[in-house]
């Protein structure tokens, strides 16, 4: 799974799938006029920004030639739960680390650092939390996994859109009036309003500027 702050924005904005089960009555629906429903909830998008889903390790450190690579890992299976408590938006996620080594004798465990980051309006980081997980290989095993967890706790007040901006999103619109011919989903007042409602929790390996520079190029 991999998603960019802009891509999450957009997700959320016309909310993916996957956080449906975070609906409930009440939450604004967007009717298209094309047959596609959308659900907002208060709920943070989660995803895994680009290039930072992947991780390499070489032999020696410095090296970055096909035949030094040493670890390769990737962070996916990323699924989330989100309940509301309170004033709280509380936003739960698990992931798994699959990783192959090259060298493959003797037992060895490898530890990588992961970050999670709560994300607002698509370029406003309002918290950031660094974590680690291992990884053991058995004497002759070439490919382990591991799972790691994520979380974020949002305000809902700050999550909700204000109300003259939903009113303004769900009004029915009848044909042949000026509004029916008018997206209210491009006005720039509407989507600002979004925008600052919208959160998102982002996974991703915490890569030095050499490794987030290899996986852009490689």
């Amino acid at each position: 799974m991999k998603m960019t702050a802009r891509k999450a924005l957009l997700a959320v904005t016309v909310l993916a799938a996957a956080l449906a089960g975070c609906g409930k009555p009440g939450d604004i629906v967007v009717e298209q006029g094309v047959g596609i429903t959308a659900l907002r909830t208060t709920c943070p998008a989660v995803g895994v920004p680009d290039f930072t889903g992947n991780i390499t390790l070489f032999r020696p450190a410095d090296a970055r030639t096909a035949d030094a690579i040493d670890v390769v890992a990737a962070l996916t299976n990323v699924r989330s739960n989100c309940t509301e408590t309170g004033e709280d938006v509380v936003a739960n996620a698990t992931f798994d680390v699959l990783a192959q080594r090259r060298d493959t004798r003797g037992a060895r465990s490898v530890t990588l650092p992961y970050y999670s980051t709560v994300v607002r309006g698509g370029n406003a980081v309002i918290a950031k939390r660094l974590g680690s997980i291992t990884l053991n290989f058995a004497d002759g095993q070439d490919r382990t996994f591991a799972s790691g967890t994520a979380g974020a706790i949002v305000n809902r007040a700050a999550a909700t859109l204000p109300p003259e901006i939903r009113q303004r999103i769900t009004e029915r619109r009848r044909a042949g009036e000026e509004e029916a011919a008018v997206d209210p989903l491009n006005d720039p007042e509407v989507q600002t309003a979004i925008a600052r409602a919208t959160f998102e929790l982002l996974i991703g390996f915490q890569l030095t500027e050499d490794q987030l520079a290899y996986n852009a190029t490689r």
